[in-house]
């Protein structure tokens, strides 16, 4: 038996048959033969490859969500950035082969991204290294499909957002990567499907590893090669008891969200699109707590016209059938880059032109986002709330904003219902004037993964840090704290929509605190029920 570890990035035992992921690009031929030759198969190759994108980002979109979708949708752009393109050509004209040249051209492009202190700009090298290797597969007569004959457990060196997407995974039990991060594209797509996974594993990617028998524990980040009979009757039990407390958690369908001391949280779902509120619906959630606007942007190539968010926005509303809805505006910019907005670059994007401060200074944005918003209200309970703020005076131009879209639509004979206003508390400036921001708002909600991030002067983008990012500092529930007392003294009511209101051993701490809602991954819903239900606060 041999033991190693890794980097767990979602938790759960898993037992099955090691296959080792191979990428087969086939022959590389350094030299080319004819120039002109050379090109058009180039070229023809990148018209396959835009093929390939284009039907994979749409089974993305259906499978996995917008998010991942535009990871797709960055690489069909990249085939026809001008700079790779001339790289190309020069290097097919200096003799070498159309394969070669776009590999070269490639790593060349992948190596001055990676160079960039931007974590964004830095993970787009990834995606260029992706899209290069796709040509050179094209071009070689490769195959980079991958198949499981039966249920197993995927070992890599690592795997690009192309790759995760055409995995078979109804087969896959687990992954164990050398490479990757809390936030690379396995581990989110970890999350996803609720799979135990490394990352960062100390595993040799050695062919005699296929078949063999593994064992990963995604509690304690350890997976055991060849494992001996009583490491296998172990961990044989710790699943079979993760799987029975799973199938336990049915039992808290549909029941209250009380605590034994009597404290009542509303337990509510975040979702990245009208396609997935039957995934909250299904997870049991209460209604939806974060609707994030941006991916009605994203993935496209121009503005959503006001009818088309207007008819996303009542989907949802109509589907959630009187559970409440709230809607987070517009929040592109940092980590969320959108080409037909016509953003500048910025050396730090994290602290720069997004969120509320793109709405307050586009008029033409945020208008027909607020009018299909208020649309909406008129087929059930809308609130809506405001992303970056940082003073009581953005929000005061944002409620004048907001009555004179309520003034055109009377004017105009347009239903529509009453909205509650609220802002997202994801600033330590927010945080500290939240006395004064609650007496202009019905409610909170703390995005926890951007409060963290500003707080401890560490960007969660970059895995380099993940060793020093702490949602549990004690200056983050600090100002948690500081958050919900601000606004039950004001009268307004107080949520937590980022990661840390899916951390069990912080649930107990927000009832103390007395956050009235906790909205979370739909996944995660019926353990927190269950966890709040249990308690005795």
């Amino acid at each position: 038996m041999y033991e190693g570890t890794g980097r767990p990035v979602y938790s759960g035992i898993a037992i099955g048959r090691a296959y080792l992921y191979r990428r087969n690009s086939g022959q590389l031929p350094a030299a080319g033969g004819d120039a002109a030759a050379e090109q058009l198969a180039f070229d023809q190759a990148r018209e396959t490859a835009r093929l390939q994108l284009t039907e994979l980002c749409e089974k993305t979109r259906r499978e996995l969500g917008e998010e991942q979708a535009m990871i797709l949708d960055v690489q069909i752009l990249m085939l026809d950035d001008l700079d790779y393109l001339d790289g190309v050509r020069g290097r097919i004209a200096a003799g070498a082969s159309a394969a070669q040249a776009a590999r070269d051209t490639g790593e060349e492009f992948s190596a001055l991204f990676a160079a960039l202190e931007d974590p964004y700009m830095q993970a787009r090298a990834v995606d260029i290294r992706d899209m290069a290797e796709r040509l050179v597969t094209i071009l070689c007569g490769g195959d980079s499909g991958f198949s499981m004959p039966e249920p197993g457990i995927l070992v890599a060196e690592d795997l690009t957002p192309s790759e995760t997407v055409q995995l078979p995974r109804d087969k896959i039990l687990a992954f164990i990567t050398r490479q990757g991060s809390a936030n690379s594209h396995i581990a989110i797509l970890a999350r996803i499907m609720n799979i135990p996974s490394l990352v960062q594993a100390d595993i040799a990617l050695d062919p005699a590893l296929e078949g063999r028998t593994l064992i990963v524990d995604g509690f304690a980040g350890r997976y055991y090669l060849d494992p001996d009979e009583a490491t296998l009757a172990a961990l044989t039990a710790k699943r079979d008891e993760e799987l029975a407390r799973r199938r336990q958690l049915e039992a808290y369908r549909g029941v209250p969200t009380v605590s034994r001391g009597g404290r009542r949280i509303q337990l509510m779902a975040n979702i990245g699109r009208p396609e997935d509120v039957q995934a909250a619906l299904d997870g049991d959630a209460e209604g939806v707590g974060l609707l994030r606007s941006e991916f009605m942007y994203l993935g496209r190539d121009n503005f959503p016209t006001e009818e088309e968010l207007f008819d996303g926005y009542r989907q949802v509303v109509e589907q959630l059938a009187g559970r409440p809805l709230v809607i987070r505006t517009l929040d592109i910019g940092a980590d969320k880059q959108v080409d037909y907005f016509g953003l500048e670059k910025e050396e730090n994007p994290a602290l720069g032109y997004r969120g509320i401060r793109i709405c307050l200074t586009r008029e033409d944005i945020f208008r027909p986002q607020m009018r299909a918003i208020y649309r909406a209200s008129a087929f059930g309970p809308v609130s809506v709330m405001f992303p970056m703020i940082i003073s009581v005076e953005e929000v005061r131009r944002i409620k004048a904003f907001c009555e004179t879209i309520r003034a055109e639509l009377t004017a105009e004979g347009v239903p529509f219902g009453p909205v509650e206003l609220g802002v997202m508390i994801e600033t330590p400036a927010a945080a500290l004037i939240s006395a004064d921001l609650a007496k202009e708002v019905q409610f909170f909600s703390v995005g926890t993964n951007d409060l963290t991030q500003y707080t401890l002067a560490i960007d969660r983008q970059n895995a380099k840090l993940d060793e020093f990012y702490d949602p549990h500092h004690p200056a983050v529930l600090a100002l948690l704290k500081m958050v919900v007392e601000n606004a039950h003294a004001q009268g307004i009511w107080a949520g937590i929509c980022g990661e840390l209101g899916a951390d069990l051993t912080l649930t107990e701490t927000f009832l103390r605190m007395g956050y009235d809602e906790l909205s979370v991954s739909p996944g995660r819903v019926l353990e927190i029920r269950k966890t709040v239900c249990e308690s005795e606060v």
